[in-house]
């Protein structure tokens, strides 16, 4: 009940912040230290940008977030492919990428950038703007749990996920490689957030294809790699890498 209420209420009140004014008299004693030290800089309440919750023991980091661009650059570090297309995957891991291997990156909502070796393209993942088996490389991360929630603008679709795998199958080139994760742990759908999905349910939506390779991050936000889908722990929102082949 009480993860439920904080879901609800942070829609209008973000908690981090109210906990944040904990630290406001640091900050004032800190801007009073800094005025008095500041020699030609100009040091006003009006130019005053608060960031009161930033001095921690180490640097925060989204481990789901962090282990999956880590994992995909890595894989793609060794197979080094020629072109590289992916499907609505951080942004930020996406332009790294493209800076070392030729990208493709497909987003319903099109990212508005432009930069040598990456190509951005308006696109569905449950309607791929691709020739049947003619992607060598590819890649979807975090993206399969969203497919017809709505959350992103898309259609509401109960079966979303399976649509988006068979697309995905359907574009994979033979010997062609898939690096995919999403949620994993108890199976749910969390609307209109994501889906969190059992591991055997990811295997299962991908009959066409092999798994090569899984990789999971636990609910601690440790990186277990060379895992099996059928041996493992009880997670609650873990984070599956698949890696398949054609």
């Amino acid at each position: 009940m009480f993860q439920l209420t904080r879901r609800w209420t942070g829609i209008v009140i973000d908690w981090r912040r109210i906990v944040a004014l904990r630290y406001f008299p640091r900050f004032v004693s800190d801007w009073l230290a800094f005025r008095r030290k500041a020699g030609g800089w100009t040091v006003t309440v009006a130019d005053s940008f608060p960031c009161l919750a930033d001095r921690l023991a180490s640097t925060p980091f989204d481990p789901h977030y962090f282990f999956q661009g880590n994992w995909l650059a890595r894989q793609l570090a060794t197979v080094r492919p020629a072109l590289h297309v992916d499907i609505g995957s951080s942004v930020l891991v996406i332009g790294v990428l493209s800076a070392h291997v030729p990208t493709v990156f497909v987003d319903y909502r099109p990212l508005m950038a432009r930069e040598k070796g990456l190509d951005c393209v308006a696109g569905d993942i449950s309607r791929l703007p691709f020739a049947d088996s003619s992607i060598e490389s590819l890649s979807c991360l975090h993206v399969i749990e969203h497919i017809g929630l709505g959350r992103y603008g898309d259609p509401i679709d109960p079966d979303g996920p399976a649509v988006a795998a068979a697309e995905l199958q359907r574009v994979l080139a033979p010997g062609g490689r898939l690096y995919l994760s999403t949620p994993i742990g108890r199976q749910r759908v969390c609307f209109n957030a994501h889906r969190v999905f059992a591991p055997e349910t990811i295997t299962s939506m991908f009959p066409q294809l092999r798994l090569l390779d899984f990789a999971y991050v636990s609910d601690d936000g440790s990186l277990h790699p060379g895992a099996t889908v059928h041996e493992l722990p009880p997670l609650d929102y873990g984070c599956g890498l698949f890696t398949f082949e054609r």
